[in-house]
């Protein structure tokens, strides 16, 4: 009986202030990555830091241990893997071909991020969850879908970058 009235007045989780997403210049946020093309499957932990003109991503493995580094800002896109070989391109969408094979919607992401979809360059974007019923909410779980490549990216926490 303690139990029932004790979770009766559970309050629903708060989440920080924020502005509109049309207004956030600048982001964070720590999450999971899971990208799947045909039958081959890769997961990593997500660290994504956006400021206008610069981006930095690092991709680690479940455990912590560091797989990638995704940086680009005006001088280019640049990709440096674990075993310390280097990608240079001009932009994310020839870097993400010159590495990948195929394009990332990586140059639209600080759009698609905070739920502008519109422009996803070829990928069908959807969002999936908000962090809650508000109007404003940001997203926190992506599909992306482009050809046979499916990625899922899960925000597990949004953090305030002045």
């Amino acid at each position: 009986m303690a139990l029932a009235i004790l979770s009766g007045c559970a309050s629903a989780p708060q989440f920080p202030a924020r502005p509109p997403a049309a207004q956030i210049e600048q982001f964070a946020f720590s999450g999971r990555i899971a990208v799947r093309q045909g039958e081959v499957r890769h997961n990593a932990r997500v660290d994504w830091r956006h400021a206008t003109g610069r981006d930095e991503i690092l991709l680690t493995t479940p455990f912590g241990q560091g797989v990638a580094e995704l940086t680009r800002d005006a001088s280019g896109a640049r990709l440096v893997l674990a075993d310390q070989r280097r990608f240079v391109a001009d932009d994310w969408s020839t870097l993400a071909q010159q590495v990948f094979g195929f394009p990332l919607p990586l140059g639209t992401s600080a759009r698609w991020l905070l739920g502008d979809v519109a422009d996803t360059e070829g990928w069908r974007v959807t969002i999936v969850e908000r962090e809650s019923a508000a109007v404003d909410a940001l997203p926190t779980v992506f599909e992306l879908e482009r050809d046979d490549i499916a990625v899922r990216l899960k925000i597990d926490e949004w953090i305030e970058v002045k």
